[in-house]
């Protein structure tokens, strides 16, 4: 990435350099050749004035000094040489000067300029100002030379400015691959950091997104399977342990311990239902929940786990009105909710168990009590992964409450009793 930007930078300069070089090349060729000559021609010209009408009768004229590595001489009307240091015979830049006007040519190796000397209105001579055009292009290549200098300082310096540029463009992106590799090796915490750059940041809050809605994704999946064992644990032995009583006692009665693991088995069977439902609706409300009479959940409940308590020498007891008991609640969700609050009475509670319903005219309450002392603060009892036990149950409680509509709280710690509360709806 950093070589890249550099060699591109480079590149960009290169050719800008050479754009700009090429045409200041040629211009200062172009005006060292005409500074050089307008000298020739002011010094011919200075030339000019010294020479008189005289010269045309054969009256000799002596010309002024020459600067150094310059030749400086006067021709007369035939182009033949009269005075001065050049060329015995004028040639084709003294004759055309003498047909009238200035006239500037390169001879061979060197830079002519011809001025004519005029009488009245009569060319008499001709001034011949010359010089070496190495000397000419022994400057113009000092300042090609210069220009060279000059284009090798900016292009030093747009490398400088080029690498730095290229720390400040990799160094996010570089980040950026950090952050990607610690996500790839498992650590969901890592984000992107933002940067001075606002495309980079661009791809930064996408990554940082795309990571958030993964690491979702994942507690989600976990959840579910944490959920999943947690609910299916309990049923499954219980029908495995039925089963195994019912083949161990050769007096056992076949149909009624198929019956009862037949009845388990659609326990088990609505159990995944809710789960699969719950894993589904996310954090909205469970979509399809079928509403049954609140009588049926409780007697239910108490089936199921009467003879788990009447094992650890404990009591469970049921109580509601008669009117109470046909308000109509979401049956699978509840039965979840109960068994969850009935597993943990048992295992971390003591005495009796008292399963309690009430009617608040709007809402209905179901208390699961027992004579046990709450240890944990209320307020983070139901968080995953707090307590003894897995701490997945009462989690997962609250979180299917919320889904049926409801809330599930903590109402006392010394006796311990939940309050699972449940809006009714209206009847049609």
């Amino acid at each position: 990435m950093r070589a890249r930007v550099v060699r591109v930078a480079l590149v960009a300069a290169t050719v800008a350099l050479v754009l700009l070089a090429v045409p200041l090349a040629v211009a200062v060729r172009y005006a060292f050749f005409a500074d050089e000559g307008g000298e020739l021609e002011r010094d011919a010209m200075a030339a000019v004035v010294r020479v008189g009408p005289e010269f045309a009768t054969g009256d000799p004229v002596e010309l002024h000094a020459a600067r150094p590595g310059e030749g400086l001489a006067l021709y007369d009307a035939a182009g033949r040489l009269r005075a001065g240091t050049g060329p015995a015979h004028g040639g084709g830049t003294v004759t055309r000067a003498l047909a009238g006007g200035v006239n500037r040519s390169r001879s061979g190796a060197e830079l002519v300029v011809a001025v004519p000397v005029s009488s009245g209105e009569r060319v008499i001579g001709v001034v011949r100002a010359s010089t070496s055009a190495r000397t000419v292009w022994a400057r113009v290549l000092w300042g090609w030379a210069a220009l060279l200098g000059l284009c090798l300082v900016a292009l030093g310096a747009a490398v400088i400015v080029a690498r730095r540029q290229a720390s400040v463009l990799a160094a996010p992106l570089e980040a950026l691959a950090g952050t990607s590799l610690a996500v790839a090796d498992g650590d969901l915490t890592a984000r992107a950091e933002p940067s001075t750059i606002a495309e980079i940041d661009e791809v930064a809050r996408a990554h940082n997104t795309m990571v958030d809605r993964l690491a979702q994704l994942l507690e989600h999946e976990r959840h579910f399977t944490a959920n999943a064992s947690h609910q299916l644990r309990t049923p499954l032995a219980g029908m495995q342990l039925g089963l195994e009583a019912a083949l161990a006692d050769p007096d056992a009665d076949p149909r009624a311990a198929l019956a009862e693991a037949a009845e388990r088995s659609r326990y088990l069977d609505h159990t995944i239902e809710e789960v699969l439902r719950l894993a589904g609706s996310g954090a909205g409300p469970l979509q399809g929940a079928q509403e049954q009479p609140v009588e049926d959940v409780l007697l239910a409940a108490e089936r199921r786990w009467h003879g788990a308590f009447a094992e650890d020498g404990r009591r469970l007891t049921t109580t509601w009105e008669p009117q109470t008991g046909g308000l109509e609640v979401p049956g699978r969700t509840v039965e979840q909710v109960v068994d969850i609050l009935l597993d943990n009475a048992r295992r971390h509670g003591r005495g009796t168990v008292t399963l309690t319903v009430r009617d608040l005219g709007t809402a209905v309450a179901l208390d699961v009590a027992d004579e046990g002392t709450a240890d944990l603060d209320p307020q983070v009892i139901f968080e995953r992964g707090v307590g003894d036990g897995s701490g997945i149950g009462l989690a997962l409680a609250r979180q299917l409450a919320a889904a049926a509509g409801g809330r599930l709280s903590l109402a006392s710690t010394a006796p311990t009793r939940f309050t699972l509360l449940l809006t009714l709806r209206e009847q049609p």
